[in-house]
C-alpha cells in the first residue's frame, strides 16, 4: 500500500523539479465561447516523424475542457520579454486575452502577439498523468521564428538564456532535435 502524500512531499518536488529548467509556452485554442489559453512549462516536442509535441495540462482545467472539445491548439513559445505575458495566462480566474494582441492560425487558435515562434496542432492522444493530462499533438502548422531568446523558468524565477555567439558552432545539446544522428540519443 502506497504512504499518502503530504505536504511536505509536495513542496520537496517542487523544489528538487524546480532545479530543471524549462522554457515558457502559453497554449491556446478558439472555440464558440472565444479564445482561451494559459501558460505552460510541461510542453515538450516529442517526435520528428510524425511530428508531435505534448503538452500536460491540469486534468480539471477549463481551458483543457475547451482545447480537447475543439480538437486543435497553438503552442506559443514565449520570448525573453515576455514575462507579463506569462504571469497574465498563469493566473486564473483573469481575463487572459484583455490587452493581449494576437492573430488566428490557420486553424483559428491564437498566435500571440511577440511569440518566439509558434506551432498549431491537433489533438492526437489523451493519456491520464495524476492530477494532469498528457497531451499529445500532431503538428499541423509551424510559425516563423524570432532571433529573441526564450523566456525561461528556473528555480521558481523568470530567467532568460545568455545570447548565443554566432561565431560557435551550436552544442549537440542546443540542436537535439536537429541532430542528424538523433537515434544516438534516444
Amino acid at each position: 500500500m502506497a504512504a499518502a502524500r503530504t505536504d511536505s512531499d509536495t513542496r520537496q518536488f517542487r523544489r528538487v523539479f524546480g532545479h530543471f529548467c524549462t522554457g515558457v509556452t502559453v497554449i491556446t485554442t478558439r472555440d464558440a465561447d472565444g479564445p482561451a489559453g494559459f501558460a505552460c512549462q510541461a510542453f515538450a516536442p516529442l517526435s520528428l516523424d510524425p511530428p508531435l509535441v505534448l503538452f500536460c495540462p491540469q486534468a480539471g482545467s477549463d481551458t483543457w475542457r475547451r482545447i480537447r472539445d475543439c480538437g486543435t491548439f497553438c503552442v506559443n513559445v514565449l520570448a525573453g520579454a515576455q514575462r507579463e505575458v506569462s504571469r497574465r495566462f498563469g493566473t486564473r480566474g483573469a481575463d487572459r486575452f484583455t490587452d493581449a494582441g494576437w492573430s488566428p492560425s490557420p486553424a483559428g487558435a491564437p498566435i500571440l502577439t511577440g511569440a518566439l515562434t509558434w506551432a498549431e496542432c491537433r489533438v492526437e492522444a489523451v493519456h491520464p498523468g495524476g492530477d494532469h493530462a498528457i497531451v499529445v499533438g500532431r503538428v499541423t502548422t509551424l510559425g516563423e521564428c524570432r532571433a529573441d531568446g526564450p523566456l525561461l523558468f528556473y528555480r521558481g524565477r523568470y530567467t532568460t538564456a545568455a545570447p548565443a555567439s554566432p561565431h560557435e558552432s551550436p552544442e549537440v545539446v542546443d540542436t537535439l532535435l536537429a541532430w542528424p544522428r538523433h537515434t544516438d540519443w534516444i
